[in-house]
Protein backbone atom coordinates (compact mmCIF):
# COMPACT_ATOMS: atom_id res chain seq x y z
CA UNK A 1 0.00 0.00 0.00
CA UNK A 2 2.94 2.37 -0.16
CA UNK A 3 2.21 4.85 -2.54
CA UNK A 4 4.43 6.06 -5.10
CA UNK A 5 5.13 9.19 -6.18
CA UNK A 6 2.22 11.23 -8.05
CA UNK A 7 2.22 11.89 -11.75
CA UNK A 8 4.61 9.86 -14.74
CA UNK A 9 7.80 9.33 -13.06
CA UNK A 10 11.14 10.80 -14.29
CA UNK A 11 14.31 8.05 -14.74
CA UNK A 12 17.51 9.03 -14.03
CA UNK A 13 20.22 10.83 -16.32
CA UNK A 14 23.09 8.72 -16.84
CA UNK A 15 24.88 12.12 -16.07
CA UNK A 16 25.99 13.28 -12.78
CA UNK A 17 25.74 17.03 -13.53
CA UNK A 18 22.31 16.76 -14.67
CA UNK A 19 20.65 14.64 -11.93
CA UNK A 20 22.27 17.00 -9.29
CA UNK A 21 20.46 19.39 -11.17
CA UNK A 22 17.12 18.42 -11.14
CA UNK A 23 17.40 17.77 -7.55
CA UNK A 24 18.43 20.86 -6.48
CA UNK A 25 15.60 22.78 -8.76
CA UNK A 26 13.15 20.50 -7.61
CA UNK A 27 13.93 21.58 -4.04
CA UNK A 28 13.66 25.34 -5.16
CA UNK A 29 17.54 26.33 -4.04
CA UNK A 30 16.36 24.94 -0.17
CA UNK A 31 19.58 25.94 1.72
CA UNK A 32 18.94 22.28 4.10
CA UNK A 33 19.70 20.74 0.56
CA UNK A 34 23.57 19.51 0.65
CA UNK A 35 25.35 18.42 -2.04
CA UNK A 36 28.87 16.68 -2.08
CA UNK A 37 30.66 15.98 -4.97
CA UNK A 38 33.97 14.45 -4.66
CA UNK A 39 35.96 11.89 -6.46
CA UNK A 40 37.12 8.06 -4.57
CA UNK A 41 39.53 5.48 -4.41
CA UNK A 42 37.08 3.05 -5.29
CA UNK A 43 36.19 4.83 -8.20
CA UNK A 44 39.26 7.38 -9.12
CA UNK A 45 37.87 7.72 -12.86
CA UNK A 46 34.35 8.52 -11.53
CA UNK A 47 32.86 11.66 -9.46
CA UNK A 48 30.24 10.47 -6.92
CA UNK A 49 27.56 12.94 -5.30
CA UNK A 50 26.14 12.46 -2.10
CA UNK A 51 22.96 14.21 -1.17
CA UNK A 52 20.96 14.56 1.60
CA UNK A 53 18.85 17.02 3.48
CA UNK A 54 20.35 18.35 6.81
CA UNK A 55 18.80 18.68 10.26
CA UNK A 56 16.95 15.00 10.07
CA UNK A 57 19.61 13.05 8.90
CA UNK A 58 22.45 11.79 10.96
CA UNK A 59 25.69 13.49 9.82
CA UNK A 60 27.96 11.17 11.87
CA UNK A 61 26.72 8.21 10.26
CA UNK A 62 27.13 9.37 6.92
CA UNK A 63 30.27 10.58 7.37
CA UNK A 64 31.75 7.25 9.37
CA UNK A 65 29.79 4.93 7.28
CA UNK A 66 28.81 6.40 3.48
CA UNK A 67 31.89 9.49 2.87
CA UNK A 68 34.93 7.51 4.86
CA UNK A 69 34.55 4.44 2.75
CA UNK A 70 33.63 5.76 -0.02
CA UNK A 71 37.23 8.11 -0.60
CA UNK A 72 39.86 5.97 1.58
CA UNK A 73 38.53 2.61 0.45
CA UNK A 74 39.45 0.74 -2.86
CA UNK A 75 37.55 -1.91 -4.99
CA UNK A 76 38.95 -5.61 -4.65
CA UNK A 77 40.31 -6.16 -8.31
CA UNK A 78 37.20 -7.88 -9.74
CA UNK A 79 35.30 -5.32 -8.43
CA UNK A 80 36.68 -2.55 -10.73
CA UNK A 81 33.81 -2.15 -13.34
CA UNK A 82 32.87 0.30 -15.77
CA UNK A 83 29.09 1.83 -16.31
CA UNK A 84 25.77 1.27 -14.15
CA UNK A 85 28.07 -2.50 -12.22
CA UNK A 86 29.76 0.92 -10.27
CA UNK A 87 26.97 1.15 -7.90
CA UNK A 88 26.55 -2.73 -7.22
CA UNK A 89 30.14 -2.57 -6.47
CA UNK A 90 29.75 0.31 -4.25
CA UNK A 91 27.22 -1.58 -2.54
CA UNK A 92 28.53 -4.44 -1.75
CA UNK A 93 31.99 -4.00 -1.19
CA UNK A 94 32.25 -0.13 0.38
CA UNK A 95 29.19 1.45 2.01
CA UNK A 96 29.00 -0.19 5.01
CA UNK A 97 25.43 0.83 5.90
CA UNK A 98 22.89 -2.24 6.20
CA UNK A 99 19.73 -0.60 4.55
CA UNK A 100 21.10 0.11 1.00
CA UNK A 101 18.26 0.29 -2.09
CA UNK A 102 18.45 1.02 -5.51
CA UNK A 103 16.45 3.71 -7.45
CA UNK A 104 15.96 4.27 -11.09
CA UNK A 105 13.75 7.71 -10.99
CA UNK A 106 14.09 11.05 -9.46
CA UNK A 107 10.93 11.52 -7.69
CA UNK A 108 12.04 8.32 -5.58
CA UNK A 109 15.32 10.02 -5.02
CA UNK A 110 13.26 13.25 -3.47
CA UNK A 111 11.74 10.96 -1.39
CA UNK A 112 13.85 8.81 -0.03
CA UNK A 113 16.08 11.97 0.79
CA UNK A 114 12.89 13.82 2.57
CA UNK A 115 12.06 10.51 4.68
CA UNK A 116 16.20 11.21 6.23
CA UNK A 117 17.74 9.06 3.74
CA UNK A 118 21.12 10.57 1.57
CA UNK A 119 21.17 9.55 -2.25
CA UNK A 120 24.41 8.55 -3.54
CA UNK A 121 24.79 9.04 -7.41
CA UNK A 122 27.70 8.40 -9.62
CA UNK A 123 28.50 9.65 -12.98
CA UNK A 124 27.54 7.34 -16.26
CA UNK A 125 25.21 5.48 -13.91
CA UNK A 126 20.86 5.86 -14.75
CA UNK A 127 20.56 5.05 -11.11
CA UNK A 128 21.62 6.03 -7.82
CA UNK A 129 22.11 4.63 -4.28
CA UNK A 130 19.86 5.29 -0.79
CA UNK A 131 21.30 4.37 2.60
CA UNK A 132 19.60 5.12 6.04
CA UNK A 133 21.05 7.49 7.80
CA UNK A 134 17.82 8.80 9.20
CA UNK A 135 18.46 11.45 12.77
CA UNK A 136 18.88 14.61 13.95
CA UNK A 137 17.32 16.24 17.28
CA UNK A 138 14.86 14.46 18.02
CA UNK A 139 13.05 14.83 21.49
CA UNK A 140 13.85 11.54 24.06
CA UNK A 141 11.44 8.98 25.32
CA UNK A 142 9.87 10.51 28.56
CA UNK A 143 6.87 9.96 31.33
CA UNK A 144 3.69 10.11 29.69
CA UNK A 145 2.29 13.71 29.73
CA UNK A 146 -1.23 13.24 29.11
CA UNK A 147 -1.92 10.16 31.03
CA UNK A 148 -0.63 9.89 34.63
CA UNK A 149 1.32 6.44 35.47
CA UNK A 150 0.91 5.77 38.99
CA UNK A 151 2.39 2.10 38.55
CA UNK A 152 3.57 0.78 35.26
CA UNK A 153 6.17 1.46 32.85
CA UNK A 154 7.05 5.17 33.20
CA UNK A 155 7.87 6.02 29.38
CA UNK A 156 5.92 7.64 26.79
CA UNK A 157 6.02 7.38 22.88
CA UNK A 158 7.29 10.41 21.25
CA UNK A 159 7.35 12.13 17.32
CA UNK A 160 9.41 9.24 15.98
CA UNK A 161 8.02 6.67 14.59
CA UNK A 162 10.59 4.22 14.55
CA UNK A 163 11.19 4.52 18.48
CA UNK A 164 7.43 3.92 18.99
CA UNK A 165 7.72 0.66 17.12
CA UNK A 166 10.66 0.12 19.00
CA UNK A 167 9.03 0.49 22.25
CA UNK A 168 5.98 -1.55 21.40
CA UNK A 169 8.40 -4.32 20.53
CA UNK A 170 10.88 -4.25 23.53
CA UNK A 171 7.51 -4.86 25.31
CA UNK A 172 6.08 -8.07 22.66
CA UNK A 173 9.01 -9.74 21.49
CA UNK A 174 7.67 -11.86 19.14
CA UNK A 175 7.61 -12.31 15.30
CA UNK A 176 4.04 -12.44 15.38
CA UNK A 177 4.02 -9.09 15.94
CA UNK A 178 3.37 -7.54 12.35
CA UNK A 179 4.38 -4.26 11.19
CA UNK A 180 3.50 -2.38 7.72
CA UNK A 181 4.14 1.10 6.72
CA UNK A 182 2.67 3.20 4.55
CA UNK A 183 2.29 6.43 3.54
CA UNK A 184 0.17 9.27 3.77
CA UNK A 185 -0.17 13.12 2.49
CA UNK A 186 0.94 14.25 -1.09
CA UNK A 187 2.49 16.76 -0.07
CA UNK A 188 3.85 15.67 4.06
CA UNK A 189 4.26 12.04 2.34
CA UNK A 190 3.68 10.90 5.85
CA UNK A 191 4.57 7.44 7.28
CA UNK A 192 1.64 5.50 8.97
CA UNK A 193 2.29 2.28 11.03
CA UNK A 194 -0.45 -0.38 11.48
CA UNK A 195 0.33 -3.21 13.65
CA UNK A 196 -1.20 -6.07 14.74
CA UNK A 197 -0.19 -9.64 16.45
CA UNK A 198 -1.08 -12.27 13.40
CA UNK A 199 -2.74 -15.76 14.92
CA UNK A 200 -4.66 -13.52 17.62
CA UNK A 201 -6.06 -10.96 15.24
CA UNK A 202 -9.31 -10.57 13.16
CA UNK A 203 -8.21 -10.74 9.50
CA UNK A 204 -11.60 -9.40 8.67
CA UNK A 205 -10.51 -5.95 10.85
CA UNK A 206 -6.88 -5.69 9.38
CA UNK A 207 -8.56 -5.65 5.80
CA UNK A 208 -10.72 -3.13 6.38
CA UNK A 209 -8.00 -0.89 8.25
CA UNK A 210 -5.88 -0.85 5.12
CA UNK A 211 -9.26 -0.11 2.93
CA UNK A 212 -9.81 2.85 4.81
CA UNK A 213 -6.05 3.90 5.18
CA UNK A 214 -6.01 3.50 1.39
CA UNK A 215 -9.02 5.57 0.80
CA UNK A 216 -7.62 8.64 2.53
CA UNK A 217 -6.42 11.12 -0.26
CA UNK A 218 -5.12 14.07 1.33
CA UNK A 219 -2.37 17.04 0.87
CA UNK A 220 -1.08 16.57 4.31
CA UNK A 221 -1.26 14.81 7.30
CA UNK A 222 0.45 16.04 10.12
CA UNK A 223 -1.10 14.35 13.79
CA UNK A 224 -2.95 11.22 14.16
CA UNK A 225 -6.39 12.74 14.52
CA UNK A 226 -6.04 13.87 10.22
CA UNK A 227 -6.63 9.78 10.41
CA UNK A 228 -8.78 9.21 13.17
CA UNK A 229 -11.50 11.48 11.52
CA UNK A 230 -11.26 9.51 7.94
CA UNK A 231 -11.24 5.95 9.48
CA UNK A 232 -13.79 6.07 12.34
CA UNK A 233 -17.26 4.64 11.89
CA UNK A 234 -19.11 7.02 13.07
CA UNK A 235 -18.76 11.09 12.26
CA UNK A 236 -21.80 13.09 14.00
CA UNK A 237 -21.44 11.64 17.18
CA UNK A 238 -19.96 12.85 20.37
CA UNK A 239 -18.90 9.57 21.30
CA UNK A 240 -15.50 8.44 20.35
CA UNK A 241 -15.17 5.39 18.63
CA UNK A 242 -11.59 4.83 18.71
CA UNK A 243 -8.97 4.64 21.87
CA UNK A 244 -6.06 6.61 21.62
CA UNK A 245 -2.67 6.87 24.23
CA UNK A 246 1.06 7.87 24.33
CA UNK A 247 1.59 4.29 26.67
CA UNK A 248 3.37 2.01 24.77
CA UNK A 249 1.91 -0.52 27.56
CA UNK A 250 -2.00 0.34 26.39
CA UNK A 251 -1.02 -0.32 23.36
CA UNK A 252 0.99 -3.59 23.93
CA UNK A 253 -2.19 -4.48 25.95
CA UNK A 254 -4.64 -3.81 23.08
CA UNK A 255 -2.74 -5.91 20.97
CA UNK A 256 -2.42 -9.01 22.77
CA UNK A 257 -6.41 -8.59 22.99
CA UNK A 258 -6.55 -8.95 19.33
CA UNK A 259 -6.51 -5.21 18.25
CA UNK A 260 -5.40 -3.02 15.51
CA UNK A 261 -3.06 -0.38 16.34
CA UNK A 262 -2.77 2.83 13.94
CA UNK A 263 0.51 4.96 14.52
CA UNK A 264 1.43 8.47 12.39
CA UNK A 265 4.93 9.42 12.45
CA UNK A 266 5.49 12.95 14.01
CA UNK A 267 2.91 12.34 16.49
CA UNK A 268 2.83 10.74 20.42
CA UNK A 269 -0.71 9.24 20.05
CA UNK A 270 -1.33 5.65 18.66
CA UNK A 271 -5.04 4.81 17.55
CA UNK A 272 -6.16 1.67 18.69
CA UNK A 273 -9.34 -0.11 16.60
CA UNK A 274 -11.99 -1.33 17.66
CA UNK A 275 -13.06 -0.22 20.70
CA UNK A 276 -16.21 -0.39 22.61
CA UNK A 277 -17.54 2.37 25.42
CA UNK A 278 -16.63 0.29 28.08
CA UNK A 279 -12.80 0.49 27.29
CA UNK A 280 -12.93 4.06 27.92
CA UNK A 281 -13.10 3.72 31.58
CA UNK A 282 -10.63 1.22 32.06
CA UNK A 283 -6.94 1.89 33.00
CA UNK A 284 -3.71 0.26 32.59
CA UNK A 285 -3.28 0.27 36.56
CA UNK A 286 -6.14 -1.89 36.45
CA UNK A 287 -4.15 -4.89 35.56
CA UNK A 288 -1.06 -3.96 37.51
CA UNK A 289 -2.75 -3.67 40.59
CA UNK A 290 -5.21 -6.36 43.08
CA UNK A 291 -7.78 -7.02 41.29
CA UNK A 292 -10.08 -6.02 44.20
CA UNK A 293 -8.68 -2.82 44.72
CA UNK A 294 -9.21 -2.74 40.26
CA UNK A 295 -12.96 -3.45 40.80
CA UNK A 296 -13.91 -1.32 43.21
CA UNK A 297 -12.11 1.53 41.56
CA UNK A 298 -13.81 0.80 38.04
CA UNK A 299 -16.80 1.13 39.54
CA UNK A 300 -16.06 4.26 41.07
CA UNK A 301 -15.22 5.73 37.30
CA UNK A 302 -18.95 4.42 35.85
CA UNK A 303 -20.57 6.51 38.91
CA UNK A 304 -18.19 9.40 38.44
CA UNK A 305 -19.39 9.71 35.33
CA UNK A 306 -22.99 9.08 35.43
CA UNK A 307 -22.78 12.12 38.37
CA UNK A 308 -20.85 14.15 35.21
CA UNK A 309 -23.88 13.90 32.92
CA UNK A 310 -26.74 14.04 35.42
CA UNK A 311 -26.10 15.71 38.67
CA UNK A 312 -26.69 19.07 37.44
CA UNK A 313 -29.78 18.15 35.26
CA UNK A 314 -31.05 16.61 38.40
CA UNK A 315 -30.35 19.96 40.34
CA UNK A 316 -31.98 21.86 37.93
CA UNK A 317 -35.37 19.31 37.70
CA UNK A 318 -35.69 19.11 41.68
CA UNK A 319 -35.50 22.64 42.76
CA UNK A 320 -37.87 23.72 39.53
CA UNK A 321 -40.16 21.23 39.28
CA UNK A 322 -39.99 18.66 41.97
CA UNK A 323 -39.11 20.23 45.28
CA UNK A 324 -41.71 17.96 46.81
CA UNK A 325 -39.09 15.15 46.70
CA UNK A 326 -36.56 16.87 49.13
CA UNK A 327 -36.47 16.39 52.71
CA UNK A 328 -38.15 19.87 54.35
CA UNK A 329 -35.02 20.18 55.99
CA UNK A 330 -33.31 20.11 52.82
CA UNK A 331 -35.87 22.22 50.72
CA UNK A 332 -35.84 24.79 53.44
CA UNK A 333 -32.07 25.80 53.02
CA UNK A 334 -32.29 25.72 49.32
CA UNK A 335 -35.01 28.04 49.45
CA UNK A 336 -32.97 30.17 51.51
CA UNK A 337 -30.03 30.23 49.22
CA UNK A 338 -31.92 30.35 46.62
CA UNK A 339 -34.01 33.81 48.19
CA UNK A 340 -32.88 37.27 45.85
CA UNK A 341 -30.71 35.05 43.36
CA UNK A 342 -32.01 36.93 40.22
CA UNK A 343 -32.19 33.86 37.19
CA UNK A 344 -34.13 30.82 37.31
CA UNK A 345 -32.08 27.42 37.97
CA UNK A 346 -31.53 27.09 34.71
CA UNK A 347 -29.92 30.12 33.52
CA UNK A 348 -27.89 29.91 36.99
CA UNK A 349 -26.23 26.43 35.58
CA UNK A 350 -25.27 26.96 33.02
CA UNK A 351 -23.57 30.49 33.65
CA UNK A 352 -21.67 28.24 36.51
CA UNK A 353 -21.02 25.81 33.91
CA UNK A 354 -19.81 28.12 30.98
CA UNK A 355 -17.75 29.69 33.33
CA UNK A 356 -15.84 26.84 34.90
CA UNK A 357 -15.32 25.83 30.96
CA UNK A 358 -13.85 29.00 30.27
CA UNK A 359 -11.19 28.76 33.09
CA UNK A 360 -10.68 25.08 32.33
CA UNK A 361 -9.80 26.56 28.56
CA UNK A 362 -7.99 29.55 30.05
CA UNK A 363 -5.77 27.07 31.92
CA UNK A 364 -4.77 25.02 29.08
CA UNK A 365 -4.22 27.58 27.35
CA UNK A 366 -2.10 29.81 29.52
CA UNK A 367 1.56 29.35 30.45
CA UNK A 368 2.41 26.27 32.25
CA UNK A 369 4.17 28.42 35.21
CA UNK A 370 0.76 30.38 35.87
CA UNK A 371 -1.89 28.30 34.20
CA UNK A 372 -2.80 26.44 36.87
CA UNK A 373 -2.89 29.68 39.11
CA UNK A 374 -5.05 30.89 37.03
CA UNK A 375 -7.36 27.81 37.35
CA UNK A 376 -7.58 27.57 41.22
CA UNK A 377 -7.37 31.60 41.90
CA UNK A 378 -10.34 32.19 39.09
CA UNK A 379 -12.31 29.74 40.07
CA UNK A 380 -12.04 30.34 44.22
CA UNK A 381 -12.48 33.62 43.86
CA UNK A 382 -15.38 33.86 41.02
CA UNK A 383 -17.08 31.66 42.88
CA UNK A 384 -17.15 33.22 46.54
CA UNK A 385 -17.60 36.79 44.57
CA UNK A 386 -20.96 35.32 43.16
CA UNK A 387 -22.03 33.96 46.17
CA UNK A 388 -21.30 36.67 47.88
CA UNK A 389 -23.43 39.19 45.27
CA UNK A 390 -26.24 37.25 45.20
CA UNK A 391 -25.54 36.24 41.74
CA UNK A 392 -25.88 32.26 42.16
CA UNK A 393 -26.31 30.36 45.06
CA UNK A 394 -23.63 28.31 47.22
CA UNK A 395 -25.59 25.00 46.30
CA UNK A 396 -25.04 25.28 42.71
CA UNK A 397 -21.47 26.18 43.54
CA UNK A 398 -20.87 22.87 44.95
CA UNK A 399 -22.75 20.80 42.57
CA UNK A 400 -20.65 22.45 39.71
CA UNK A 401 -17.78 22.13 41.51
CA UNK A 402 -18.26 17.99 42.15
CA UNK A 403 -19.61 17.25 38.84
CA UNK A 404 -16.07 19.25 37.41
CA UNK A 405 -14.48 16.68 39.89
CA UNK A 406 -16.31 13.71 38.67
CA UNK A 407 -15.47 14.95 35.16
CA UNK A 408 -11.39 14.30 35.96
CA UNK A 409 -12.07 10.58 37.22
CA UNK A 410 -12.09 9.47 33.31
CA UNK A 411 -9.03 8.32 32.31
CA UNK A 412 -9.78 9.04 28.94
CA UNK A 413 -9.71 12.53 28.29
CA UNK A 414 -11.71 12.21 24.89
CA UNK A 415 -14.75 10.19 26.55
CA UNK A 416 -14.33 13.11 29.72
CA UNK A 417 -14.88 15.65 26.95
CA UNK A 418 -18.41 13.99 25.24
CA UNK A 419 -19.55 14.16 29.12
CA UNK A 420 -18.78 18.01 29.14
CA UNK A 421 -20.70 18.59 26.26
CA UNK A 422 -23.74 16.08 26.76
CA UNK A 423 -24.03 17.50 30.38
CA UNK A 424 -25.58 20.72 28.70
CA UNK A 425 -28.15 19.10 26.29
CA UNK A 426 -29.24 16.88 30.00
CA UNK A 427 -29.11 20.72 31.82
CA UNK A 428 -31.38 22.03 28.74
CA UNK A 429 -33.54 18.96 29.03
CA UNK A 430 -34.09 19.26 32.75
CA UNK A 431 -34.83 22.76 32.77
CA UNK A 432 -38.01 22.58 30.79
CA UNK A 433 -39.42 19.26 31.32
CA UNK A 434 -37.81 18.28 34.56
CA UNK A 435 -37.30 14.55 35.12
CA UNK A 436 -39.38 13.60 32.07
CA UNK A 437 -36.55 15.28 30.02
CA UNK A 438 -33.87 13.84 31.60
CA UNK A 439 -35.61 10.40 31.14
CA UNK A 440 -35.78 11.05 27.46
CA UNK A 441 -32.33 12.02 26.86
CA UNK A 442 -30.73 9.17 28.62
CA UNK A 443 -33.34 6.88 26.70
CA UNK A 444 -32.01 8.93 23.28
CA UNK A 445 -28.48 8.55 24.25
CA UNK A 446 -28.68 4.74 24.88
CA UNK A 447 -30.39 4.28 21.94
CA UNK A 448 -27.38 6.03 20.44
CA UNK A 449 -24.68 4.11 21.78
CA UNK A 450 -26.20 0.93 20.67
CA UNK A 451 -26.35 1.90 17.24
CA UNK A 452 -22.61 2.87 17.09
CA UNK A 453 -20.16 0.40 15.59
CA UNK A 454 -16.44 0.62 15.63
CA UNK A 455 -14.91 -0.97 12.62
CA UNK A 456 -18.31 -3.36 12.75
CA UNK A 457 -17.87 -4.38 16.39
CA UNK A 458 -21.01 -2.69 18.84
CA UNK A 459 -20.11 -0.22 20.85
CA UNK A 460 -22.04 -1.51 23.90
CA UNK A 461 -20.28 -4.92 23.41
CA UNK A 462 -20.61 -6.88 25.55
CA UNK A 463 -23.70 -5.64 27.03
CA UNK A 464 -25.49 -5.51 23.95
CA UNK A 465 -25.92 -7.45 21.39
CA UNK A 466 -25.13 -10.39 24.16
CA UNK A 467 -26.10 -12.27 26.83
CA UNK A 468 -25.90 -9.63 29.81
CA UNK A 469 -25.41 -12.33 32.71
CA UNK A 470 -21.78 -12.95 30.63
CA UNK A 471 -21.12 -9.05 31.02
CA UNK A 472 -19.26 -8.83 34.83
CA UNK A 473 -17.20 -11.95 33.53
CA UNK A 474 -15.67 -10.20 30.41
CA UNK A 475 -13.98 -7.53 31.77
CA UNK A 476 -16.53 -4.98 31.42
CA UNK A 477 -17.92 -3.65 35.07
CA UNK A 478 -15.17 -5.39 37.34
CA UNK A 479 -11.36 -7.30 36.68
CA UNK A 480 -11.11 -11.04 37.21
CA UNK A 481 -8.15 -12.03 39.21
CA UNK A 482 -5.46 -12.85 36.64
CA UNK A 483 -5.37 -16.25 36.53
CA UNK A 484 -9.42 -16.54 35.90
CA UNK A 485 -8.85 -14.44 32.47
CA UNK A 486 -9.11 -17.12 30.53
CA UNK A 487 -10.64 -15.52 27.24
CA UNK A 488 -10.00 -12.41 25.45
CA UNK A 489 -12.20 -9.92 25.01
CA UNK A 490 -15.19 -11.40 23.08
CA UNK A 491 -16.06 -8.30 21.05
CA UNK A 492 -14.17 -9.87 17.77
CA UNK A 493 -13.68 -12.62 15.89
CA UNK A 494 -10.75 -13.66 17.02
CA UNK A 495 -8.83 -16.45 15.73
CA UNK A 496 -7.21 -17.45 18.86
CA UNK A 497 -9.35 -16.37 22.11
CA UNK A 498 -7.55 -18.41 24.59
CA UNK A 499 -5.14 -16.51 26.65
CA UNK A 500 -4.09 -18.87 28.67
CA UNK A 501 -4.48 -22.66 28.58
CA UNK A 502 -6.85 -22.87 31.99
CA UNK A 503 -8.19 -20.74 34.19
CA UNK A 504 -7.58 -22.62 37.22
CA UNK A 505 -5.11 -20.45 39.93
CA UNK A 506 -1.74 -22.40 40.70
CA UNK A 507 -2.27 -23.94 44.17
CA UNK A 508 -0.29 -22.90 47.04
CA UNK A 509 1.63 -25.05 48.99
CA UNK A 510 2.09 -24.22 52.61
CA UNK A 511 4.72 -24.93 54.98
CA UNK A 512 4.76 -25.46 58.77
CA UNK A 513 6.74 -23.35 60.50
CA UNK A 514 7.49 -26.32 63.69
CA UNK A 515 10.66 -27.96 62.79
Amino acid sequence: MNKQPAGALTPLSPSLQANVKAIQSRFGGSTDLVVRMFRSDAAPDREIAILYVDGIVDTGTINESVMEPLMSMRLPPHALVKGSKLLEALRSCVVSIGSVKDIHTLEHALQYMTDGLCVILADGCAAALTADVNGGDQRNVSIPQTQTVIRGPQHAFVENLRTNISLVRRIIRSSDLHVQVHKLGQQTHTNVAVLYLNGIVDEGIVKEVYRRLAAIDLDGVLESGYVEEFIQDETFTLFPTLLNTERPDTVAAALLEGRVAVMVDGSPIALMAPTTFFTFFQSPEDYYQRFDIASFVRIIRYAAYVVSILLPAVYIAVTTFHQEMLPTTLLISLAAQREGIPFPGLAEALLMELTFEVLREAGLRMPRAIGPAISIVGALVLGQSAVQAGIVSAGMVIVVSFTAISNFVMPEFNMAATSRIIRFLFMIMAGIFGFFGIFISVLFMLIHLVSLRSFGVPYMSPIAPGPAKQSFWRDAFIRLPWWAIVLRPMDMNLRNPKRQANGKRPPAQRHSSKP
